[in-house]
């Protein structure tokens, strides 16, 4: 309990007001989504989700749950690429992993985009456009959408976020793999797949599979005391900087004090 709690005193969090985290340019990350309202979590657990996730990946759980704003942009920053997660030098073999994406905005461009039948072909890697080989249009999938369209697609395929972005996209995406699968480097020292935040209010009626899927009791990935090994100087800044506010506010309390007392002796 100790080491736990001492390793959340080392520096101030900047994040204790909700909202959007920024890593990348054009990215607004809102992080644990399950905490946030009751749709989310039965989205994750929805009959029609569960019965192909059980057929396709076997052993499951979900393991990553966040969204993110996209901005308008005509930049390609996050190209064709198929999800990097594992680690390739223990596997021979490529693992699935699922996810499940969901818009909450309509998007008519920037939309998903998908080259059917890549997935299970390659080992996960970053495609520069000039590299990707040639498609059919019939195959490239571009899902475009209301708000409410699903889609859940095999990471290992080669996807990206479609451009131009021109008004803002929000979109939730729910990952699902064996947690067993040892995972690549970055994501180790991340802490990427960290166990669920969950919102105990929407827990009620799981049944044993719900549980098992959330990782209830399942310590694979967790790691105690994590703390981030990044030191930024703009963090050490501006908590001194705050820390200066938080001092000059308690001075200004203790003059305004001293002063009322003043006040009250002198009064005849």
């Amino acid at each position: 309990m100790q080491q736990a709690f001492n390793a959340r005193l080392r520096q101030p969090r900047w994040n204790n007001i909700n909202g959007y985290e920024k890593t990348a340019p054009h990215w607004h990350m809102v992080e644990d989504v399950l905490t946030l309202e009751q749709s989310f979590v039965d989205a994750a657990l929805h009959p029609i989700v569960k019965q192909v996730l059980r057929r396709y990946l076997g052993r499951y759980a979900l393991v990553d749950a966040r969204g993110r704003r996209s901005v308008p942009t005509k930049r390609d920053f996050h190209g064709w690429h198929g999800d990097e997660w594992y680690d390739q030098q223990a596997r021979t073999d490529i693992p699935r992993e699922v996810k499940l994406g969901f818009y909450l905005t309509d998007v008519r461009s920037g939309a998903f985009n998908y080259i059917k039948g890549t997935h299970q072909e390659h080992p996960a890697r970053r495609i520069r456009t000039g590299d990707l080989p040639a498609f059919p249009a019939s195959q490239i999938a571009e899902l475009t959408g209301q708000a409410g369209t699903a889609f859940l697609f095999d990471t290992a395929g080669i996807h990206r976020q479609g451009l131009p972005m021109l008004e803002p996209r929000q979109v939730v995406f729910l990952n699902y793999h064996d947690p067993e699968v040892p995972l690549q480097k970055e994501d180790r020292e991340s802490y990427r797949y960290h166990p669920l935040l969950l919102n105990a209010q929407f827990l009620g009626n799981l049944s044993e599979e719900d549980c098992r899927i959330l990782g209830f009791g399942d310590k694979t990935n967790y790691r105690p005391a994590f703390e981030h090994s990044g030191r930024y100087g703009i963090h050490r800044t501006l908590s001194r900087v705050h820390d200066a506010n938080l001092r000059l506010q308690d001075l200004r309390v203790r003059f305004v004090t001293r002063l009322n007392r003043g006040s009250t002796r002198v009064r005849p």
